[in-house]
């Protein structure tokens, strides 16, 4: 097992979409698709980063995030609102260090709180929260190992279930977890990579999916 350390965040800012919570859900019916993005256009709303803990940006039809520094994060997200979701992406780390972070944020309020599902290119998992700037694991004191989670440089399509006060994470379509929190009733969804101890992580993102559960 190995913690989580998301102790320094840094947060990719795109402007608030002006729609309320509930608004796309109730004219989109069970399983359909609230929100989509394969990245293949690079105006499509997510912002980007470029400084010294790494860059993000759209690269080659995909969603790229590096990391420069150790034990920092970098995430985005498109500007939605949405309370409960199901939403997919595909992840594939393609060099730098085995032990890192990448997954999903649901119900994003602003840049101190939100719930996240990671993994790690080690086959590690975690679910958790950032409340008010202090980050804490919900499925355990550390992120804990799965044999569902393809491990190097494999691709592994991650799903994060936000549906009431159940928060799932799904990997490679089989339940690796599932906690439950009440903390968080709405708000954005987004991509997530972090760092470790060591630098160079290197991941790409793609076909992001946000369906109706």
């Amino acid at each position: 097992m190995k913690p989580i350390y998301l102790l320094l965040c840094l947060l990719i800012i795109p402007a608030l979409a002006c729609s309320t919570a509930g608004f796309a859900e109730g004219l989109v019916p069970s399983g359909g698709v609230l929100y989509q993005d394969y990245f293949a256009n690079t105006n499509s709303g997510w912002d980007g980063y470029s400084g010294p803990a790494g860059s993000a940006a759209y690269i080659n039809d995909a969603y790229h995030i590096v990391l420069k520094q150790p034990n920092v994060n970098l995430w985005t997200h498109p500007g939605k609102i949405f309370s409960d979701v199901r939403e997919e992406v595909s992840v594939m780390p393609v060099s730098g260090p085995q032990a890192n972070r990448m997954g999903l944020i649901c119900r994003l309020k602003d840049e101190k709180n939100f719930y996240f599902f990671v993994i790690s290119a080690d086959g590690y998992y975690g679910i958790g929260k950032s409340k008010d700037g202090t980050v804490i694991l919900l499925n355990g004191n550390l992120m804990e190992k799965n044999v569902d989670i393809l491990t190097g440089t494999q691709e592994n399509r991650l799903r994060a279930d936000c549906i009431g006060k159940q928060l799932s994470l799904y990997v490679n379509n089989t339940k690796v977890a599932s906690v439950q929190d009440g903390d968080f009733a709405s708000g954005d969804v987004g991509i997530l990579a972090g760092s470790f101890e060591k630098t160079g992580v290197d991941v790409y993102f793609d076909n992001f999916i946000v369906y109706k559960p």
